[in-house]
């Protein structure tokens, strides 16, 4: 909190003095980029996608692939402490197979030298070490570390999940986190804005997912590229916290150099949620800091160097793939129709929900809501399922308020708070080189060829929790849940309801 407080005790200032020099009203973007200057109070303006800068990020998050190498670089480097907070995560190492209990402990097992080691030094160099199954990194961030008005650095590319908490949040590679541990500047080229804005309100089926699903298919995995996205406008303010996570997390398919949001009732909502109202009364008391000017959310196209318009209220349940992000449909016929020329397979073979994209309380508390209807309705499931929980708080959570029960219930496989499918950690085949043609629903955020599974005839498509959840339930890619019936174990024909959940838990976090 000390160090919270310092970066917001200069903001001001450098934010006032950044608006004189740049001589117009800023974006949240621009703010946070002028406040972390490696030079402090801002002295000059920069040309977004040309000059390239000196920052001073707050703090440092490092996954256990990544922060081996980068350790034993900053082992080398003399220093006796890390010059700015840093973390360093255990989620990428554990193969989903058998379910949480036993792959954790065939983890712990396979890479206990790795896990020994990455304590050890975290130990040493003062960085805070979370062990395997504690959760996957960037859900333990937007839990514990994230901030609004923030900027960080992460070696892992999903990093940006915490512009869900109204940050600056960027992917990099070790020698750069190395840099920063070590006490020295970090380089970025100034990027390109960005402005996405949201009106209506998202409500039945549609999800927080399906608004970066859209962004996908309007930007494709190249759009982005050099550019902050900055989401703005009513149906921004009117998305949870962890939802707006789930958008800024996905902004790494698009190329973006990152995603965020403006502070709001719902990152208040969330902060304190999660034991941080210390935090929230700081950022409470330079908030109009931590969101850009009025006048640049009046007036986009004068601020950003693109403006997107997406309206919620139009928008419908996607699903995007199979083996790229950008490739978008709606559910349902477009979907009967796209499968068939293309020969995807129609029958689903598995849903997977969790990832760092979505893992959260109310991504579980929505997806089964589903399942549950399943229950009460008498269906039997059609696909294999199996989920991922972000973090041990929201697993422990989930499985008090009796969420995990009912996905059990359905014969879904729990795996271990880890990235597990979603990032090919997954023993789904014995030889995945000469598995067969098939599909999978999942609500992660890659789905290139043979990126969950190993399997290349893999068709992997990319979608909500609730979607996830609905579709292995019917067993069918073309299934649309607003629309389509069902035929039950008794023979009857029954549909589902809207998707139900809570933003935050309503007995409050385990």
């Amino acid at each position: 909190i000390d160090m919270i407080k310092g970066v917001y005790a200069t903001m001001a200032e450098r934010v006032d003095k950044a608006r004189s020099i740049v001589g117009k009203p800023l974006t949240l973007s621009e703010k946070i980029l002028y406040s972390h200057l490696w030079d402090g109070t801002p002295s000059k303006a920069f040309t977004r996608g040309k000059d390239y800068v000196d920052f001073a990020p707050d703090r440092i998050a490092c996954q256990d692939a990544t922060a081996q190498m980068a350790l034993l670089q900053f082992m080398q480097a003399g220093k006796p402490k890390v010059a700015v907070p840093t973390t360093v995560h255990c989620d990428h190492l554990i193969q989903a197979k058998n379910g949480a209990a036993a792959d954790l402990k065939s983890a712990n097992s396979t890479s206990a030298e790795v896990f020994d080691f990455l304590e050890s030094v975290s130990n040493k160099y003062g960085i805070g070490f979370w062990k395997p199954g504690a959760g996957i990194i960037h859900q333990v961030v937007l839990e514990n570390y994230a901030f609004p008005g923030g900027m960080m650095i992460g070696t892992d590319s999903h990093t940006v999940n915490a512009g869900g908490l109204g940050m600056v949040a960027i992917g990099v590679g070790g020698a750069d986190a190395v840099d920063v541990m070590a006490g020295m500047a970090w380089e970025l080229k100034f990027p390109k804005l960005i402005g996405v804005r949201l009106t209506g309100e998202i409500s039945g089926w549609t999800a927080p997912k399906d608004i970066i699903l859209k962004v996908a298919e309007i930007l494709t995995v190249k759009g982005g590229t050099g550019a902050i996205v900055e989401y703005f406008g009513p149906g921004a303010k009117a998305l949870s916290c962890t939802g707006k996570g789930t958008i800024c997390n996905m902004g790494a398919e698009i190329g973006a150099t990152t995603s965020t949001f403006g502070y709001d009732e719902s990152m208040e909502r969330y902060l304190r949620a999660t034991d941080r109202s210390d935090v929230a009364d700081a950022a409470n008391e330079v908030k109009e800091y931590l969101t850009a000017d009025k006048e640049v959310y009046e007036s986009p196209e004068n601020y950003f160097d693109e403006v997107i318009d997406i309206d919620l209220s139009k928008l419908g349940p996607l699903l995007n793939g199979p083996f790229t992000p950008d490739l978008s449909t709606e559910v349902g016929k477009n979907m009967t129709e796209k499968a068939t020329k293309n020969d995807w397979p129609l029958q689903v073979e598995w849903g997977l929900i969790g990832s760092c994209t979505n893992s959260s309380y109310e991504d579980l508390s929505r997806a089964s809501s589903i399942a549950q209807q399943a229950l009460d309705k008498g269906l039997k499931i059609k696909a294999d399922l199996g989920i991922n929980p972000g973090s041990e708080q929201v697993r422990y959570t989930a499985e008090r308020d009796g969420i995990l029960g009912i996905f059990e219930k359905l014969d879904a496989k729990i795996f271990t708070n880890a990235c597990g499918p979603c990032i090919g950690q997954w023993a789904r085949y014995s030889d995945p080189k000469n598995a067969p043609k098939n599909s999978i629903v999942h609500s992660f955020n890659r789905n290139f060829a043979k990126r969950a599974d190993g399997n290349p005839n893999t068709h992997a498509f990319v979608a909500s929790p609730e979607i996830t959840a609905a579709i292995a339930i019917a067993g069918r890619l073309d299934f649309n849940p607003i629309t389509d019936t069902l035929i039950n174990e008794d023979g009857q024909e029954v549909k589902f309801d809207e998707p139900t959940g809570w933003e935050l838990p309503p007995k409050g976090f385990a």
